[in-house]
């Protein structure tokens, strides 16, 4: 009898608990092959840049749940001049030094070439770790909760640098650079819609709970950096950028591209005055000015949609608070600009990833000029419509503009100090977020007066670059363009 009914496998109480097991398992599984086979597709899986993709996803995930919980600290739960007054002191505490420690991340960085993955995961383990501690001073909003959240927005921040510079290392075979941002970028708005409410359900039980949240995403984002591949590590024929201050006349330098060895032609020269005799001259790498105007102007340009962006998300916050749009209360009015802005975010993100890097300099002049026009409307006509299309169009600009100026260094900044041209430009941008940021939390609400600030950034861009990046695609470039 013992034979027969091993012969006759599993009972039908077992049987019917594993079919369970498999029904209730199949949405998450079925889900996350999904997933991986949305993220691994196009070579993307072989050359390691979907786990990349995967790692960005969390990335912005986590962050989204600690937002939830220090707005719901800091601007939700106290009266709005109280609430204007907690953000100003957020934006000394943290911003202000930010500004001053944001020039250093990228040059710290670079100087890490072969830890790269222990950065990021390092980044993700820092903020995890604050997050449990901002968990016990968010209920009360007491000081303690700003150094904390200082110390999450550098290792934010970080991670972006890092994670710009890693990107060229794990392009696909014929994938484009801008391609591949747009496919890290989208891939964390869609990580951060879905979390966004996730972490508001959370909230409700408890304040600190988006924070346990978090806690646990960071936590699992350290071990996914360190399944990125090896060659993330690899500073093989890498040099650091910096930027060089231009000639009075416009002119900039177009040293040869350094090879590998480092053996330039101004090594070269300098070697050969030693032999005379002379102190060999020290080697000036190339810097992002160094390979012509078009990534210079077009971090202008970048640098002016960002600062708009900061500016926008800070002086709407407290206007529409104050006065919603016509006929919504406040937090309808904040979520009617929100998900414009991220819808426009998206749709920037999906456009430039079908325009790969055709005439950059073109597509960066064009929103700035579309992004200039919407805000003069808004300025002259305020209304509920044209300040959710003033959201839309500000991230569907900086979206494509910023895919844009990838674009550009990609196709104009040797390979060897690539990289370390994705470091220093991000950090610029950041700390022009921080600049537009601090102008809308000192600006007074006046719908009129915040819009025509808003127009005045993108024009102070607009007369820094259109004229330059208009130049640059008349005359083309000597360096090829990368397909």
């Amino acid at each position: 009898m013992t034979a027969a009914r091993s012969h006759d496998g599993p009972g039908p109480l077992r049987r019917a608990g594993r079919a369970t097991g498999r029904a209730l398992r199949a949405p998450f599984t079925g889900t996350a092959r999904s997933i991986r086979k949305a993220t691994h597709a196009h070579g993307a899986g072989e050359s390691g840049l979907g786990k990349l993709i995967e790692l960005h996803a969390v990335n912005g995930a986590g962050d989204v749940m600690i937002t939830v919980a220090l707005a719901s600290t800091v601007f939700f739960s106290v009266p709005t001049d109280e609430a204007r007054g907690r953000v100003a002191l957020y934006l000394a505490i943290t911003m202000a030094p930010f500004t001053l420690l944001a020039p250093v991340i990228g040059p710290l960085l670079d100087r890490l070439p072969h830890g790269r993955r222990a950065a990021m995961a390092g980044a993700m383990l820092a903020r995890a770790l604050l997050a449990i501690t901002m968990s016990g001073a968010v209920a009360t909003g007491g000081l303690e909760l700003y150094p904390a959240a200082l110390g999450v927005l550098v290792s934010s921040k970080a991670y972006g640098v890092v994670r710009s510079a890693v990107v060229p290392r794990l392009l696909p075979p014929n994938f484009s650079l801008v391609k591949a941002n747009s496919r890290v970028t989208l891939a964390g708005l869609l990580a951060t819609g879905i979390a966004a409410p996730i972490g508001a359900g959370l909230q409700m039980i408890g304040s600190a709970w988006p924070l346990y949240g978090a806690c646990a995403i960071f936590v699992a984002g350290t071990f996914l950096a360190f399944t990125l591949p090896h060659k993330v590590d690899s500073a093989k024929g890498e040099r650091r950028a910096r930027l060089i201050v231009p000639h009075h006349d416009g002119a900039t330098a177009r040293p040869a591209p350094a090879k590998a060895s480092g053996r330039t032609g101004s090594t070269r020269a300098g070697l050969r005055r030693a032999g005379n005799g002379e102190k060999p001259a020290k080697e000036r790498p190339p810097g992002l000015r160094s390979v012509g105007g078009s990534v210079l102007h077009g971090l202008q340009a970048n640098a002016a949609h960002r600062a708009l962006s900061g500016f926008l998300i800070f002086f709407l916050a407290f206007l529409l608070r104050e006065h919603p749009l016509a006929g919504q209360s406040a937090a309808v009015s904040l979520g009617i600009v929100g998900v414009a802005a991220g819808v426009g975010n998206a749709c920037g993100t999906a456009v430039g990833s079908w325009l790969r890097a055709r005439g950059p300099e073109v597509i960066v002049a064009t929103v700035l000029g579309l992004a200039l026009s919407v805000a003069i409307l808004a300025a002259v006509f305020f209304s509920t419509a044209l300040v959710a299309a003033l959201g839309a169009v500000a991230g569907f600009t900086q979206a494509l503009s910023k895919l844009s100026l990838d674009a550009m260094i990609q196709r104009d900044v040797p390979e060897e100090v690539r990289t370390s041209a994705f470091a220093r430009s991000e950090t610029l941008l950041q700390m022009a977020w921080v600049v537009g940021g601090g102008i809308g939390i000192a600006l007074p609400l006046n719908a009129v007066l915040g819009m025509s600030v808003a127009a005045g950034i993108l024009a102070l861009g607009a007369a820094a670059s259109v004229r330059g990046l208009l130049g640059a695609a008349r005359r083309g470039t000597p360096h090829p363009r990368v397909a």
